[in-house]
This record gives C-alpha cells, structure tokens and sequence, in this order.
C-alpha cells in the first residue's frame, strides 16, 4: 500500500508539471527545470506490434511493478516474428539506464534475447543491450554509455515469440539540469461546441496521442456551424507554441482551416480572441506543432469557422515562454 500510494504521488506531481528527482525540484510557471534522473518513461506515449488478452502497451509504462499477469499489470503481444514494444520519451534524451521488469509468474525465458534498441528514429535504431535473461518477477537493470535518443524499443529478434513486460524505467544523463517544457493544456478544463457520444473536449487534453477516435482519446463535435473546441490555462501566459494530433483512423480533412485563437476573454465563447495561426492541414495521425511570437492569454480556442463541420481533436498541447 505504501508503494502505490508513493507511485501515486510521483504520477500527481508529473502530471502537474513538478518531476520528483534525486529530490531536487525547480518550478516556474510554464517551465520546470529538473534533473533528468526521473522515469521518462513513466506515463509516456507507447506503442507495440500487437496487442491480446488485453495486454496494452501502456501497461508498462504505469508506475505498477505488479509482475502477475492476470493482475492486468503487464503488456502481451501475439506470437509473432520480431515482437516489439516502443516508448515515445517526447524529445530527444541522452539515455543511459533502462530497467525491466518481467514477468513473474510463468514464461519468464520469453524475454531471453530481448534487444534494447534507442535512437530518433521509430525503427532499426543502436542497440544499447542484449538480455540474456531475466529471473521471475525481478526488476533488471541495463546500464551503457549514453545514446542519443527519442525512442526506445525492446524487441525480439529472430523467432516467433510473445513479448511481455511488466514495467519499463527509462533514465538519462544527470550531469547537467534541463528545462522542460510544460504543456499548459494537460488535464486543464476544456469544452466543445458540441459533443457526439463520449468524445469530449477533455479526450484532447488526456496526455493520449492516440489517434483512433474509437480507442476513446479524441473529441468529435456534430456538424456545426464553426465548431470549437477551448482550454482555459487557469491563468494568463504568454503563449509562444499549440501541438495538434489530428485524428488518425478516418476524415483527416476536416481540420483543414482551423483557426488557433488566444485572449482573455470569453466574448462569442472566446473565438473573438487573437487569431495566431490558421491550420493548412495536418496528416492523418499527424502532430504538428505551430510556433508564434508570444500572445498573452488565459484562454486558447480551435474554430473551424465559415463552414458546418465536424471538430475532431485528438490531442492539444499548449506551451508558454
């Protein structure tokens, strides 16, 4: 109990913004500043090469280092050639340590031979380690030099096999404090125009990329007339950059004419306020990120305006100077 309650809290704290490492913290307002020594895989966006029995990717990236698997705590693809598993760290990282922890209560050989690949690209990227093997149940950890990178997969090369993690720690150089940027929009208050069956406007701010609208992390208003979709920050900062993940599974057109707008005010549900930047199109499951000299506001607004449209947003991330 007093494990999960201390996991609870480092989760609480990433969340916000505050990153509990070596026990040194620094806070500003849009960008803490941390040693790099914390999980940076913790709560991170991952994918694997199948998914059954429920197994999902995300499982291993939870804070749970429960090794049972019908305690649903650890991942399970099919039995494939080359199973892999990949975390997405956000941005690139010099990484020196990954700990996994198997699986602890049959088939622990599965994991015998697993690759531990880092790098900026999502495949074929420098190996970092090879496990020989990992006993039932442990926490095993995988030091080397530092590699450069933003993924880190674990796969297995070479037979048909399931892969199965229990958990995943990523760590990095802590020579040297970095800031990192805090995206304003996570978990803050939003609203829709409108909302069709549950994609609501906080499926935007979940901290989920995950572009299939029907895996539940993307908002969908009806077709109405300059659909929108807004974040309240809470507070005013001056907003400097907007990330959008346009829905990947269908109809990545209808983002095409968005508006980003940012103010104070509330007026015409805050479409009044300053117009930033206007969307050309972003691919489908794509993100893309739109850079602007700093605008001031409390409030950021997406509008499809002049046409009766579907909005669909998969994910919004909003940073500050």
């Amino acid at each position: 109990m007093k494990f999960r309650m201390a996991m609870r809290v480092v989760l609480f704290l990433t969340l916000t913004g505050l990153y509990v490492a070596d026990s040194k913290v620094v806070d500003t307002p849009s960008c803490p500043c941390v040693s790099i020594s914390r999980n940076l895989a913790l709560g991170a966006t991952v994918v694997q090469s199948s998914t059954i029995y429920g197994g999902e990717a995300k499982r291993a990236v939870d804070g749970n280092m429960d090794s049972n698997w019908y305690h649903a705590a650890c991942t399970h693809t099919g039995r494939e050639r080359d199973p892999w598993w990949r975390v997405d760290l956000g941005q690139v990282y010099r990484v020196t340590r990954v700990n996994i922890l198997n699986r602890g209560d049959a088939v622990t050989e599965r994991i015998n031979g697993a690759q531990i690949r880092i790098g900026n690209s999502p495949w074929n990227n420098e190996l970092a380690a090879t496990v020989e093997s990992i006993p039932a149940g442990v926490l095993k950890t995988f030091d080397f030099q530092p590699i450069k990178g933003q993924y880190v997969t674990i796969v297995l090369r070479g037979r048909r096999e399931y892969l199965t993690l229990c958990e995943v720690e990523v760590f990095a150089d802590t020579s040297t404090y970095t800031c990192v940027p805090r995206n304003l929009a996570l978990e803050a208050t939003a609203v829709l125009s409108s909302t069709l069956n549950t994609h609501g406007a906080q499926n935007a701010v979940d901290g989920n990329r995950n572009s299939n609208l029907h895996h539940g992390s993307c908002t969908h208003t009806h077709a109405d007339k300059d659909p929108w979709w807004r974040v309240d920050l809470g507070e005013e900062y001056k907003v400097t950059r907007v990330s959008i993940t346009n829905r990947g599974d269908c109809c990545a057109e209808r983002i095409n004419g968005a508006q980003i707008r940012i103010g104070n005010s509330l007026e015409n549900n805050g479409n009044n306020n300053e117009l930033t930047v206007t969307v050309v199109s972003i691919p489908a499951g794509g993100t893309e990120t739109f850079k602007f000299k700093p605008i001031k506001g409390q409030y950021v607004n997406i509008i499809i305006p002049g046409r009766n449209e579907y909005l669909h947003l998969c994910e919004v991330e909003v940073f500050a100077d």
